[in-house]
C-alpha cells in the first residue's frame, strides 16, 4: 500500500514529506493507522548524526488504530487503538526476564530497520529505515506488536502520543532513576516535553524545593504551573539560590532534559549537585559521538556523587503506560496542557522551527487521509 510520510535523506538535510510503498506486517508484527505523532527533539537530532542509516522516516512518538496484524500476533487486534512504545517488551531477553525493560535487546537502533534487518518502506529500489523502527511520521507504519500497548477506546489520541515517549522518559527519571523523596532539593535543566514531565514527576514525589532553568520566559511560566517552586534564566542564578537556600549544601537531585546537551550543562549540573548527590542525564547531543561528560574525577570520588544515564525513566512500558494515563484520567497528572500545537504533516519544518524558537512545550503531527 502507499503512505505519505516526513522523511529525512540524509544526514544536514531538512524534512521532506514523500509518497513511500509500505510493506503488509510479517509474523509479530501490526498494520497500524497512526493518528497522531509526537515531534522529538530527538527525531531533529538525526539531522545531525554521524552514525545514522539514511534516508528515515522520522517519529518514535504516536498512537493510532489497529488495522492489520501479522502471524503469531495475540496481545493486539484490528480496532484496537495503541500507543507505539519506542521501547518494546519481548519479555524473554535478559533485560525483560530481570525488571529492566527499558533496555528489551529488541530495542532499536540507528539503522531504522526491522528486527531480522529487513525494512518495511520503500520508494522504488531504495529501502527507507524508521525512527526507533517506528516511523510515527507516516500515515501508517508496520511495527512490532511488543511495541504497541493497548489503550481505551475514550483516550485522546493526542494525550496517548505523549506516553509513547516524553511522560515516562521525564517522570520516570525523577521517580524511578532519581527515586526523588519527600522534600528534597530537584533542579531540572529545561522545561520541553520531557523537563515538564521531570518536573510532574518530581513534584508528585513530594521534592520540597523544585527549580527549572530554561532560558525560554513562556517555559519558565509553563514550569510553574507543572509545580516548579523557582525558575531560572541561567544556571548561575539558579546556583546562586540553591546555596543561599540549602546554606551551600546544593541539590539533592539534577535531573539534565535539555535539548542539546553539551558539557558545560553537565559540568553546571554537576557543580550545582550536593555530596552525595545524583545527576541524571536525558537529553542528547546533536552527534551521539560527542563526547560531553567531562567531571573531576576526584571530587566525583570524595563527594560521592552519583551521575547516571536515564533510558525511558527506567520505565516498564506494560505497567507505566496505564499507570501514568490512570493518574491523568485521575486529575495528577496535567497532560492536555503540554500539546502547545497541532501541524498537519505538510507542516514538520514548522513544528520543528517553532519547536527550535521555544514557541512550543510539545507539538504534535495530527494525520488525516
Amino acid at each position: 500500500m502507499r503512505t505519505r510520510a516526513a522523511v529525512l535523506a540524509g544526514p544536514g538535510q531538512d524534512w521532506d514529506v514523500v509518497d513511500l510503498e509500505l510493506d503488509d506486517p510479517r509474523e509479530g508484527e501490526v498494520l497500524l493507522r497512526v493518528e497522531v505523532a509526537g515531534l522529538c527533539h530527538s527525531d531533529e537530532h538525526l539531522k545531525h548524526s554521524d552514525d545514522a542509516r539514511f534516508p528515515v522516516v522520522g517519529g518514535h512518538e504516536g498512537a493510532g488504530v489497529v488495522e492489520m496484524v501479522g502471524p503469531g500476533v495475540t496481545q493486539v487486534r484490528p480496532g484496537d487503538h495503541v500507543v507505539c512504545s519506542f521501547i518494546p517488551v519481548c519479555g524473554r531477553c535478559r533485560w525483560c526476564s530481570t525488571g529492566r525493560t527499558f533496555l528489551c535487546d529488541e530495542s532499536p537502533d540507528l539503522v531504522g530497520a526491522m528486527r531480522d534487518g529487513s525494512f518495511r518502506f520503500h520508494r522504488g529500489a531504495r529501502d527507507f529505515g524508521a525512527m526507533d523502527s517506528l516511523g510515527t511520521f507516516s500515515r501508517r507504519a508496520v511495527i512490532s506488536a511488543n511495541n504497541c500497548v493497548p489503550i481505551d477506546k475514550s483516550v485522546p489520541f493526542g494525550v496517548a502520543s505523549l506516553l509513547s515517549c516524553c511522560v515516562p522518559t521525564g517522570w520516570g527519571a525523577a521517580v524511578r532513576v532519581a527515586e526523588v523523596r519527600p522534600g528534597d532539593v530537584v533542579v531540572v535543566f529545561g522545561c520541553g516535553g520531557v523537563g515538564c514531565n521531570a518536573v510532574q514527576g518530581a513534584a508528585t514525589a513530594g521534592a520540597g524545593e523544585l527549580v527549572v532553568i530554561d532560558p525560554v520566559q513562556a517555559k519558565r511560566d509553563f514550569a510553574l504551573k507543572m509545580g516548579a517552586t523557582a525558575v531560572h534564566a541561567d544556571a548561575g542564578s539558579a546556583a546562586d539560590e540553591i546555596a543561599r537556600s540549602t546554606r551551600g549544601v546544593g541539590a539533592d537531585v539534577v535531573i539534565v532534559t535539555a535539548g542539546v546537551v553539551d558539557a558545560e550543562i553537565i559540568t553546571s549540573a554537576f557543580d550545582i549537585t550536593r555530596k552525595g548527590g545524583t545527576v541524571v542525564l536525558i537529553g542528547a547531543h546533536d552527534r551521539s559521538s560527542e563526547v560531553t561528560v567531562k567531571l573531576p574525577g576526584t571530587l566525583l570520588t570524595v563527594e560521592s556523587k552519583r551521575v547516571v544515564g536515564s533510558l525511558y525513566g527506567n520505565c516498564n512500558p506494560r505497567s507505566d503506560i496505564p499507570l501514568l494515563l490512570r493518574m491523568y484520567q485521575e486529575g495528577k497528572l496535567m497532560l492536555d496542557e503540554i500539546i502547545s500545537a497541532q501541524y498537519q504533516l505538510d507542516d514538520v519544518r514548522q513544528g520543528y522551527a517553532d519547536m527550535h524558537a521555544g514557541k512550543n512545550v510539545r507539538g504534535v503531527i495530527v494525520h488525516g487521509d
